[in-house]
């Protein structure tokens, strides 16, 4: 996982204001990787691929990919309909973006709430290829 590692401490360096960074399997409930530029409390780590499981796959959250689709004439295939959220607070910006390659993977950026949200979204978008090609 040191090749995670790295990736993910690359793409905290190049999103803006980025302090951390972490890559979460939705199917085990397991954070695959983190990295972080401050101190977190550790309960807030241990939370984050619970919470990001159920942002996810939550059942009200399943239900409405489900009339989505419908609504729209679009099969539903088992595929995700939602692929990015963003969660802001009163500090922070949230990211969490689905892979393109495995949708039980999501990987999850924090970043100062000062920081250009236009930025944080491509470079986020950016960093995806390198970091699903890690794992």
């Amino acid at each position: 996982m040191s090749d995670l590692d790295s990736v993910l401490q690359r793409a905290i360096q190049s999103i803006p204001e980025c302090v951390a960074g972490g890559y979460v399997d939705l199917e085990s409930g397991m954070l695959i990787g983190i990295k972080t530029v401050d101190s977190h409390p550790s309960e807030v780590m241990d939370m984050l691929a619970a919470a990001t499981a159920e942002m996810f796959q939550g059942s009200n959250v399943v239900a409405i990919e489900r009339m989505f689709k419908k609504a729209r004439g679009v099969e539903d295939d088992g595929s995700h309909y939602f692929q990015e959220m963003i969660v802001n607070s009163d500090n922070l910006i949230h990211v969490f973006i689905r892979s393109k390659r495995s949708q039980e993977q999501v990987a999850c950026f924090v970043c100062r709430r000062s920081a250009n949200m236009g930025m944080v979204l491509t470079k986020v978008r950016q960093a995806l290829p390198e970091i699903e090609a890690q794992v």
